[in-house]
């Protein structure tokens, strides 16, 4: 009887212990951003039906909410609320990107909640291009972040403002879960706009990464030096492509070996021959969540 009572003991102990470590399991977050393509130019009506199926509103599929993505999207206040696909473009809300579509399927896999960090602008390049009207970018140099602020201070740093937002989802919300958060990708489209800056392209994009590697690892204390950086090339059709912009790409993911490529060089467009169709979103989102599936598991 005594001998029964402490094997019923132990497996109380080891039950109670599996949960504490399940419970105490980090939440997963993911940091995304990139231009117009990242942002969403892609009309709502023309989302999956799996995912017209979360929508509250069924003819423009402009409202509906993902039961466990939370994510803070250009928000330089770093709020959280539940994620529904739409760009950040004012008079638009109806528009989705790829990343809509990784972030279902991330839900699918997950069941548990977990967090976005998101900033994209259409139409902005790494590279500081003075024939730009939004004058606004990407651009890593220490020496020019020293000359400017963040574009949500009024400067022209876009790199600055995602760090930003990164910081303070980290100090008001992620900081204080109980379980704690772990990071597990930085997922990226972008290259459109540095057309002609083409032969700088693999530089500063590893500037960027690097940036971004670099401050997370300072800002939690953490090594972040590897984080998983996901990204995928501009379709060759594009009337923006670059041979010089993906060549560099290609180089930085032959070089890094946490660097994951996606071939986008046959991707659809839309009619204006810039933004990705439902169908290259589609694809495009769901190898993303293959690279992270495979990374997170």
């Amino acid at each position: 009887m005594k001998k029964v009572m402490i094997s019923f003991i132990l497996l109380f102990i080891l039950a109670v212990s599996s949960c504490y470590v399940a419970a105490s399991k980090p939440v997963h977050v993911i940091i995304t951003a990139g231009q117009s393509n990242t942002d969403g130019r892609t009309s709502n009506k023309d989302l999956p039906d799996y995912i017209k199926a979360l929508a509250k509103d069924t003819v423009e599929y402009s409202e509906g909410v993902y039961p466990y993505c939370q994510i803070a999207q250009n928000d330089p206040d770093g709020k959280f609320i539940p994620f529904w696909p739409r760009a950040a473009r004012s008079e638009r809300n109806n528009l989705w990107a790829y990343d809509t579509v990784t972030y279902y399927w991330l839900e699918q896999l997950l069941k548990d909640k977990f967090y976005v960090i998101k900033w994209a602008v259409g139409g902005t390049s790494i590279a500081p291009n003075y024939d730009s009207a939004k004058g606004r970018y990407w651009l890593a140099n220490p020496e020019w972040l020293s000359q400017t602020e963040s574009t949500s201070k009024g400067g022209r740093s876009l790199l600055l403002s995602f760090i930003q937002e990164i910081d303070i989802c980290i100090d008001q919300t992620l900081s204080k879960l109980e379980e704690g958060y772990h990071i597990d990708a930085f997922l990226w489209h972008q290259g459109e706009s540095d057309q002609r800056k083409g032969k700088d392209y693999y530089d500063n994009l590893k500037a960027v990464v690097t940036y971004v590697r670099t401050h997370l690892s300072q800002k939690t204390g953490k090594d972040y030096s590897k984080l998983p950086f996901i990204f995928g090339t501009v379709a060759r059709s594009n009337k923006s492509y670059s041979s010089e912009v993906e060549a560099g790409m290609r180089r930085l993911a032959e070089e890094d070996l946490n660097a994951y490529l996606i071939d986008m060089s046959d991707a659809e467009l839309l009619n204006d021959r810039l933004h990705f169709s439902k169908k290259s979103a589609e694809h495009l989102g769901r190898e993303m969540y293959k690279c992270l599936a495979e990374i997170m598991f």
